[in-house]
C-alpha cells in the first residue's frame, strides 16, 4: 500500500529532515510513527500527501509512484488519501454540513451526490445531529470530528493524522484515537503521526520508531519508549 524506498530529505541549506528511510505499509494496516520533534514524522507526512518532495529515494502508495507527481495528478491523489492535521481549518462561517460538503464542492461532485455522503459520513463521526451548527458551537473533540468526517467523503484507501490530539483533553483524544480505530475496521489504512506516549501504547499497534531522521524501531505490537 505504502511504499518508501531509500528516502532522504534535505532542506536548505544542509539541514537532514530524513536520511535513507525505508518504510513498508500494508494494506489495511493501523501504524503509528512516533518520535520526538524533529525527528522526521511530519516530513513524511508530508511527503506522503506530495507537499514535499523528496530529495532522493521513491514513494509509492497503492502501486502508484508519486516521487515526481505532477501537479495535476495532485488533486487525485489526495481525493484517495485522507488528511488530520491538529489544526482544524474549519470554515468559520459555514455549518458542520456545508464544511464537509464543501471538500466535495471543489471537487466538481453532484449536489444530489453531496446530499448523500455528507449525512453518511456525519453518521460516522457521530455528529449526524449538529451538521446546523457552526465551529465555534462545538467542543475541540468534535471540531476534530467535522475534520475527520471532510477527509472521509472521497472513500480514501489512506487516512494520515498527523498529531490528531494534540489539542484536546484526555477524553476527547481517546474518543478520536477510537473514531480511527473505527475507521481502520473498514478497511481503511491508518497512519497516525504522533508523539504521544500514553496514546501510542494504549493502542498496541505496530509502532514505527523515528529518532534524527531515521528508522530505529520498527514493532509489529510496539511501544512508544523514547522521552517524550
Amino acid at each position: 500500500m505504502i511504499q518508501l524506498e531509500h528516502i532522504s530529505k534535505i532542506y536548505p541549506p544542509d539541514v537532514r529532515g530524513l536520511r535513507d528511510v525505508n518504510m513498508h505499509i500494508r494494506p489495511g494496516e493501523f501504524v503509528s510513527i512516533v518520535g520526538q520533534s524533529g525527528a522526521g514524522k511530519t516530513t513524511i507526512a508530508r511527503l506522503l500527501i506530495a507537499e514535499e518532495r523528496p530529495t532522493r529515494g521513491k514513494i509509492s502508495i497503492g502501486g502508484w509512484e508519486i516521487t515526481n507527481i505532477s501537479r495535476r495528478d495532485i488533486p487525485y491523489l489526495r481525493r484517495q488519501i485522507g488528511v488530520v492535521f491538529q489544526d482544524f481549518k474549519l470554515l468559520p462561517k459555514k455549518t458542520v454540513y456545508e464544511n464537509v460538503a464543501f471538500a466535495l464542492e471543489v471537487a466538481t461532485v453532484a449536489s444530489s451526490r453531496i446530499r448523500e455522503i455528507v449525512p453518511q459520513v456525519l453518521k460516522i463521526v457521530g455528529l449526524d445531529e449538529k451538521g446546523k451548527r457552526f465551529p465555534q458551537q462545538l467542543s475541540g473533540g468534535e471540531q476534530q470530528r467535522v475534520v475527520i468526517a471532510r477527509s472521509l467523503v472521497h472513500r480514501p484507501k489512506v487516512l494520515i493524522a498527523d498529531e490528531p490530539t494534540g489539542n484536546l483533553d484526555t477524553i476527547s483524544m481517546r474518543e478520536i484515537i477510537d473514531l480511527l480505530e473505527k475507521i481502520n475496521s473498514f478497511g481503511t489504512t491508518v497512519v497516525l503521526v504522533t508523539h504521544n506516549r500514553e496514546v501510542v501504547n494504549a493502542l498496541r499497534r505496530r509502532v514505527i520508531t523515528l529518532s534524527d531522521g531515521r528508522v530505529v524501531s520498527d514493532q509489529a505490537e510496539g511501544k512508544y519508549l523514547l522521552p517524550t
